[in-house]
């Protein structure tokens, strides 16, 4: 089955088109990951995806159902989750407050005077559950802006996970870490989207060749090369518009 779809899709910023036709398919349970050199849309894509942007024309879907006319929330609530470049959490809030609001919408809770969220236990125990997946029980109630760099993104893509969403995309998740920050990373987002389907930007060329099923080569817009990561190494095109020039 295929997870999500673009179909032809283009975005204008008044005369400039920056996404210029991208017709690309994401099978489901794949561990896809778009490179490409810095100003090739790929983040730009992402927010077309999620609802960020509104696209110029062309369809995307999410499992067969077309979403490039929904807002962010509800893309969300039909199974497509993601982070950014920047990482996005609540930082005067602990890092066990932070993934209890990332599971409220999933679990059924709404607003309620009469019923603190300390009450509820389903939703704690879920939290508590999420920390040890993460390997961030020892940093429960440490507040979120305190914690590293490293574990900060860990919480992120734990917030991003949290709500069930079977479509994650990752934006440049291990940007800015070290090596051995990077493989602590890559163990986590296996480990996380076992079962899903994952979408990724990254820059990275150990972390992408090491986990990604398939890859997409992005360059001005536009989609150059797509496949396995054997193919795409081996593209000429590739090569000389991106690759080479990382391995020169």
């Amino acid at each position: 089955m295929t997870a999500l779809s673009l179909r032809d899709v283009r975005k204008s910023f008044g005369p400039t088109e920056i996404i210029r036709g991208i017709t690309l398919d994401i099978a489901a349970g794949e561990r896809h990951c778009i490179i490409g050199p810095n100003g090739a849309g790929k983040t730009t894509c992402f927010n077309l995806i999620s609802g960020r942007f509104p696209i110029t024309s062309g369809e995307i879907l999410l499992n067969g159902e077309r979403i490039d006319t929904l807002p962010p929330h509800k893309i969300n609530r039909k199974g497509l989750s993601r982070s950014f470049q920047i990482t996005s959490i609540f930082h005067r809030m602990s890092v066990f407050e932070n993934l209890r609001c990332a599971l409220l919408w999933s679990r059924g809770y709404r607003y309620s005077f009469w019923s603190p969220l300390w009450r509820q236990k389903g939703l704690n125990e879920a939290a508590e559950a999420l920390l040890e997946e993460l390997n961030l029980a020892s940093r429960r109630d440490v507040l979120a802006g305190l914690l590293s760099y490293a574990e900060q993104r860990a919480l992120e893509i734990g917030m991003t996970i949290a709500g069930g969403a079977s479509v994650v995309l990752l934006d440049e998740p291990t940007a800015g870490m070290s090596n051995t920050e990077t493989d602590y990373a890559m163990t986590l987002i296996r480990r996380v989207t076992e079962g899903k389907t994952l979408l990724m930007v990254e820059h990275d060329m150990k972390v992408v060749f090491d986990l990604a099923d398939a890859i997409t080569v992005m360059v001005y817009g536009q989609v150059i090369a797509s496949g396995p990561p054997a193919a795409v190494r081996a593209n000429r095109a590739v090569q000389e518009a991106y690759l080479g020039a990382l391995e020169g």
